[in-house]
């Protein structure tokens, strides 16, 4: 007996669709178990930037504060002009390096940066130490890599779990 043309893909398409193949659930301790390694990793990596970085800052003998996320900051100009808020637009010139001295991205008074504050086109910790200042001021930030560019870097010029050095100044703050 032939099949017509048309009901022999149809009935190939019916078995393979029907046919389960059978899945290995995992154990619930398993899966526990592996999330918190996985939370216990983060919390190591965490500490160790956060040692990284100190032990940076007091070589430099910088006075730096470290906000609860862990971004380290010193305001070295605190500006006269109007604060950095979200949805703000905000022209800044900069100079981020590695924390081995590399520069990887720069902008001066000839091109400055310009950005509206928390649309997250830049990096989450340098936001969170642009909300910090005013126009005019200066700042320098050390981010760690889990509020910049993570264990993969950039892609470009900056490694993946980079810690960055951010030296900073606002030139406009405005609506």
């Amino acid at each position: 007996m032939k099949f017509p043309n048309v009901l022999f893909p149809v009935c190939t398409i019916m078995l393979v669709v029907s046919c389960k193949t059978p899945v290995q659930e995992q154990k619930a301790d398993e899966a526990d178990h592996l999330h918190e390694s996985f939370i216990e990793t983060n919390r190591y990596m965490r500490e160790r930037n956060r040692d990284h970085i100190m032990a940076f800052v007091n070589r430099a003998g910088w006075n730096m504060n470290e906000t609860p996320t862990g971004l380290w900051y010193e305001i070295m100009e605190k500006g006269e002009g109007p604060r950095v808020e979200k949805e703000k637009f905000v022209r800044y010139i900069y100079t981020t390096r590695l924390i081995t001295g590399k520069i990887c991205y720069r902008a001066d008074t000839t091109a400055p940066k310009k950005i509206v504050v928390g649309k997250g086109n830049i990096e989450a910790g340098l936001e969170e130490g642009l909300l910090l200042m005013r126009e005019g001021g200066r700042a320098r930030f050390m981010i760690p890599p889990y509020l910049a560019h993570g264990n993969f870097g950039d892609g470009d010029c900056i490694p993946g779990s980079s810690v960055l050095l951010i030296d900073i100044e606002i030139i406009e703050v405005k609506r």
